[in-house]
């Protein structure tokens, strides 16, 4: 049974740490020209659709938001005991020539954004693709940072970072949590 050993952040420090990544969002691309966030199921989803309006709130403009489901791109999908669940991947725009903002709630390997990259690519070449996480806690095996940070978390391999979000958890924190021994 795992327990809970720290909160890093709480409803408005989520709510803080999104508003920042917004403008740096806004600034780095000089402006929300050509811009779409694609989020990456599941948690990167609220999180996409959450920076979207902090967006527009700060521009006046909405930028569209789509949905990803990596699952049939990872790569240890053939290790996996169990079927694995499918969801859609909702899409609704051209990525082809636009900046791309990949958004997800933690980066940690780096597995799952090589996984989102590919499937993106395969949906057509954007002009740049960016990655936007609410949580870095380390230990990438692949050479992949994200452009936007929430905040940085330094961890170790016996813990588990864990965001619950009000959209999917009814409650809004970022826990880390320690394993069994």
């Amino acid at each position: 049974m795992t327990r809970e050993k720290a909160q890093i952040l709480d409803k408005d420090g989520i709510r803080r740490s999104l508003t920042r990544i917004a403008h740096e969002i806004i600034e780095r691309n000089k402006g929300i020209e050509n811009l779409v966030l694609i989020g990456i199921r599941r948690r990167g989803v609220p999180l996409a659709e959450r920076l979207a309006r902090k967006i527009k709130e700060i521009e006046g403009r909405s930028v569209p938001v789509g949905i990803l489901d990596i699952t049939l791109y990872r790569d240890d999908l053939t290790t996996l005991a169990y079927q694995p669940l499918v969801r859609s991947t909702s899409i609704p725009f051209q990525v082809s020539g636009r900046t791309v903002v990949l958004v997800d709630d933690v980066i940690y390997t780096g597995r799952t954004v090589r996984a989102a990259l590919d499937a993106v690519m395969d949906l057509g070449r954007p002009r740049v693709i960016q990655l936007a996480a609410l949580i870095d806690r380390g230990h990438r095996e692949l050479p992949i940072r994200a452009d936007y940070v929430g905040k940085n978390v330094p961890t170790s391999s016996k813990e588990v970072v864990s965001v619950r979000l009000q959209e999917i958890d009814s409650e809004e924190r970022v826990l880390i949590l320690e394993l069994p021994e």
